[in-house]
């Protein structure tokens, strides 16, 4: 199965949904709501991006991480991320 890309990035934006995937604590849901991107095309993308290891490792992370799955995570977190996580322009 061939999982669909939402949207054509620009690198600026292809390199913040990477470093969101990334971030422990930014859940698929942030991400989707920022760019689109539901969390099996994040994968998707995430595969076709990084190295083999890389994804393999983020992967491996990732996978059933209560922080980057908001049905998870305690109901004491109300947030996606910290109010000084994103840079500034």
């Amino acid at each position: 199965m061939t999982t669909r890309l939402p949207q054509t990035l620009s690198e600026a934006d292809l390199s913040r949904l990477i470093e969101m995937a990334w971030e422990d604590r930014t859940p698929f849901d942030a991400i989707e709501t920022t760019f689109g991107y539901s969390e099996p095309q994040v994968i998707a993308l995430m595969r076709k991006k990084l190295k083999r290891n890389s994804f393999e490792l983020w992967r491996k992370r990732v996978t059933g991480r209560a922080t980057k799955h908001v049905a998870l995570r305690s109901k004491l977190v109300n947030r996606a991320y910290c109010a000084t996580q994103y840079k500034q322009k």
